[in-house]
């Protein structure tokens, strides 16, 4: 315990700061059908989901490692470079989330580092070709691969049952959507919390506390299980918004075929140790389920936004955590604190816009967009 520095505290705490944002960013790619389809209460899904998340957390570690030890020289990196990563990560999903886009917060975290330890151990500190290899391959080829399969899957399910009763298929497939959503939530917590697990396990080998290839300990799994259920349960309500209602008209059969193909795509990725973006493979299934079904309509300009968003997620967090790492290569303990003390503001400022115009469990599926209120609303009875 002599090497828990206190800055190497702080940054375990952000780091688990980082997962709980990752938990209520990401509640959509696993609840959002099931909630738009009525299959479950949003309160029941939001518990679901998050208890899954944290058994999920102990199936494997194989993405864990590729963060600790395979996109960045953990030779090079100090804990205040990765502090300056998940300050970048951690603001990127708080302003995604205020919109209501699924952005991927894989992608803000694996951004937020490789700008951090780019800017602090220069380009030779980051492993170009397992970027390309681990991330950046998976995020072209798991959306299309996982909308393929739910588009095929949707078309079956319509063709298999275009002769049973509706309501008896509908019934059935919401019981069905009970186990694939709770498998995606399985699967997600197999991917995501293992991101958190390598960003810790990764500061302790930088500051000695572990050997270099170590694995995360048991503290760190358990801590980093703990933190994504949390956020997942306390629901991100305005992504869930987005993913449920504004994709595409989501019926029952829709949202099984969809949430089946994102877990076998995210469960096939944690075992090869793929650090993929589980919003891409859920969108990407969202996607392919609506255009499975005839006469669905599919919102593309809203996809269009997402796009997006996934395009400039990992340049717009690598450039804030790359800002970051300047400030606290330079500024040493007083660039940290000013950096610490500059990202709480603006992430309180974003929580502050976003009580504006509030989504929560009780308003989730009234719309498919969500808009930030700037005028005070008219009172009834004023003039316009």
């Amino acid at each position: 315990m002599d090497h828990i520095t206190f800055l190497v505290a702080v940054v375990i705490v952000t780091a688990l700061a980082f997962d709980f944002t990752n938990g209520f960013h990401d509640t959509a790619n696993a609840m959002a059908t099931s909630i738009a389809t009525g299959a479950l209460k949003p309160r029941t899904a939001v518990l679901v989901s998050g208890a899954l998340n944290i058994v999920g957390a102990f199936l494997s570690t194989e993405v864990a490692k590729t963060i600790s030890g395979g996109i960045v020289d953990d030779t090079l990196v100090s804990p205040g470079m990765i502090f300056a990563g998940l300050v970048g990560a951690i603001l990127w999903n708080l302003l995604t989330w205020l919109v209501g886009l699924p952005s991927s917060s894989s992608h803000a975290l694996f951004g937020g580092l490789i700008g951090a330890v780019w800017v602090g151990a220069g380009s030779h500190g980051v492993h170009f070709d397992k970027v390309v290899e681990k991330i950046l391959i998976p995020a072209v080829a798991s959306p299309v691969v996982a909308g393929v399969a739910a588009l095929i899957a949707t078309y079956l399910a319509y063709k298999l049952t275009a002769r049973g009763r509706k309501d008896s298929v509908t019934k059935g497939f919401r019981l069905g959507q009970i186990a694939s959503a709770s498998l995606v939530s399985l699967a997600h917590g197999t991917n995501d919390a293992q991101k958190t697990m390598g960003v810790i396990t990764l500061t302790l080998i930088s500051a000695g506390a572990l050997g270099h290839d170590a694995g995360p300990p048991v503290w760190v799994i358990a801590s980093a299980g703990l933190a994504i259920g949390l956020g997942t349960y306390l629901g991100g309500w305005r992504i869930i918004r987005t993913m449920g209602k504004g994709l595409t008209e989501i019926q029952s059969p829709q949202g099984f075929a969809a949430e089946t193909a994102s877990t076998t795509v995210i469960l096939t990725s944690a075992h090869l140790g793929f650090a993929l973006s589980t919003t891409q493979v859920a969108s990407g299934s969202i996607l392919g389920a609506g255009l499975g079904r005839r006469l669905a309509e599919v919102r593309w300009g809203i996809a269009g936004k997402m796009v997006l968003a996934w395009l400039i997620t990992l340049p717009a967090a690598a450039l804030v955590g790359g800002i970051s790492a300047s400030a606290v290569k330079h500024g040493g303990n007083f660039g940290t604190v000013v950096v610490a003390l500059i990202g709480a503001a603006v992430a309180a400022g974003i929580v502050l816009a976003s009580r504006r115009n509030p989504v929560s469990a009780h308003n989730v599926n009234d719309a498919h967009e969500v808009t930030i209120r700037t005028e005070p609303p008219t009172r009834v009875g004023t003039a316009a």
